[in-house]
């Protein structure tokens, strides 16, 4: 019965006083660092030799400081290196060092004829897995002047490949061949300090300096859903949605999801596309197409499926989502961020009050690599691409110390475009590294792992590792004060350090 003021609520017997669980929102800026340009001003009619020396050009500053720190006062017997200009100003005998761009020639390499082949509908070779081989392989280091082959001992341990900007130190001998002694590269550039960016934007607008309070919120990265048009993986997301919004029934789970402000998918979140047919396929599905729709050709399915997905988590966790490999984005690096139109039902949750009337706050839809700063830490990702391809060029089963030499040769994609896809930068090369980030991800890797590395000059940074999903069940937690990271396996139901 009502009390005469019109509330029923006192009179029911079912009125209970439910807990409810608020996620605080971390600080969120992305970069836009790998953006590229729109309509008229984004074209392909670029050399792509000019990215090795635009790449060389803002590097070599670097590495020459870090070479003449190193061999400023050296002796070798009784001469001191003389700094070269020039590859082909080299002479032969006189001990000097020179800094340029590697190149690797490896028989393995794929080339433009393959993919010629293909085209044509010709049985094109299968992708190698590496590019290694037994015998030893011919590396070169150039400039605008030309090539100079160099060997020795200690280029076999370094795990060099195309692309990588270094400073050599030796001496040319009568085959015309540079005997390497010493290298050396940028390493680790400048680190901003947290909160750097945001203060400088506060500044800028005139706003004032904020005290910022420590935070016990965490980040969650996830990559490799591989989201597929049937039911297969239906379970898994399910146990991966529950977990997320904290309605998981794992007693162990819970507490812990409700501390993640963010939610980032570091690419691989649909299945794999279908690879191109034969002749005997294509003419197999000629057929009458109703209303010129083939749904033999395509299947809406899985976008949908993924979009579902988001939209059970946005309401209460936003999310950052990088394109891979598999996914429909641009093949060449950087992927540009997937089209909203996949995504009705995420964009109209992700524009709400939760997340102050901001999309880009709510759900994020990014280029691969993306670097951006949370919660005033530097954040530098990518889908994985540009590791696994690094990796075919080496005998290195860890990703993470790829991971760290990409970060020291200042350069995050070396392999592009030799054979990594790339847009043909001509003005400046965003995936040179210009400052050091905090953390630093790859998605859809082997196994996990995590490491710390330290700088020439106090930059600490960690990497972070990140298996698919899909095959592993793994999410990668990271803590935003301590930069902490442990992992809990959905299989399983444990959090591990």
């Amino acid at each position: 019965m009502a009390d005469g003021s019109g509330d029923f609520r006192q009179c029911s017997p079912f009125e209970t006083d439910f807990p409810t669980n608020e996620r605080s929102q971390s600080a969120y800026t992305p970069l836009h660092t790998f953006d590229l340009p729109r309509g008229a001003d984004k074209h392909y009619q670029q050399q792509y030799a000019d990215m090795y020396f635009l790449r060389l050009a803002q590097l070599k500053p670097a590495v020459e400081e870090q070479a003449e720190e190193a061999w400023g006062n050296m002796k070798i017997g009784t001469d001191t290196p003389q700094h070269v200009d020039r590859v082909l100003d080299v002479r032969q005998g006189i001990p000097s060092w020179v800094v340029g761009t590697v190149f690797v020639d490896m028989p393995l390499k794929p080339n433009v004829l393959d993919d010629i082949s293909k085209d044509h509908w010709i049985s094109a070779p299968p992708t190698r897995e590496r590019y290694t081989t037994d015998g030893k392989l011919d590396m070169m280091i150039e400039d605008e002047s030309g090539r100079l082959q160099i060997s020795g001992d200690s280029l076999d341990t370094l795990g060099l490949v195309t692309g990588c900007v270094i400073a050599i130190l030796g001496h040319e001998n009568i085959d015309g061949v540079f005997n390497v002694i010493d290298t050396k590269y940028a390493d680790l550039p400048r680190q901003p300090e947290r909160w750097e960016k945001d203060d400088a934007n506060l500044a800028l607008s005139g706003g004032k300096i904020k005290q910022r309070r420590a935070r016990a919120d965490r980040i969650a990265i996830i990559s490799g859903l591989e989201i597929a048009g049937d039911s297969g993986n239906d379970l898994a997301l399910d146990m991966l949605t529950e977990y997320l919004i904290g309605e998981s029934s794992d007693p162990s789970r819970p507490e812990g999801s409700k501390k993640i402000s963010r939610l980032i998918l570091a690419g691989g979140s649909l299945a794999h596309s279908s690879p191109i047919p034969s002749r005997e396929e294509v003419s197999a599905k000629k057929g009458h197409k109703k209303y010129g729709y083939d749904s033999a050709a395509y299947d809406a399915s899985p976008t949908a499926r993924l979009d579902t997905f988001l939209s059970d988590i946005l309401p209460t966790l936003p999310v950052t989502l990088l394109p891979g490999v598999t996914d429909p984005a641009s093949v060449a690096i950087p992927q540009q961020p997937l089209h909203a139109a996949l995504f009705p039902q995420s964009r109209a949750l992700a524009n709400s009050p939760a997340f102050k009337n901001d999309p880009h706050l709510g759900f994020d839809s990014v280029s691969n690599p993306w670097e951006g700063d949370i919660d005033g830490w530097r954040f530098l990702g990518t889908g994985g691409q540009t590791v696994t391809d690094v990796q075919k060029y080496l005998d290195v089963d860890s990703t993470l110390d790829i991971m760290d030499a990409m970060l020291r040769w200042r350069c995050i994609a070396p392999t592009a475009p030799d054979t990594l896809w790339c847009y043909p930068f001509q003005d400046d090369d965003p995936l040179i590294v210009k400052e050091c980030p905090h953390v630093y991800f790859a998605g859809n890797m082997p196994k996990f792992e995590v490491r710390t590395e330290s700088g020439p000059f106090q930059q600490t940074v960690t990497l972070i590792s990140v298996p698919k999903y899909s095959e592993t069940g793994i999410i990668v937690l990271l803590d935003m004060e301590t930069l902490e990271v442990t992992h809990i396996d959905l299989r399983v139901g444990e959090s591990k350090p």
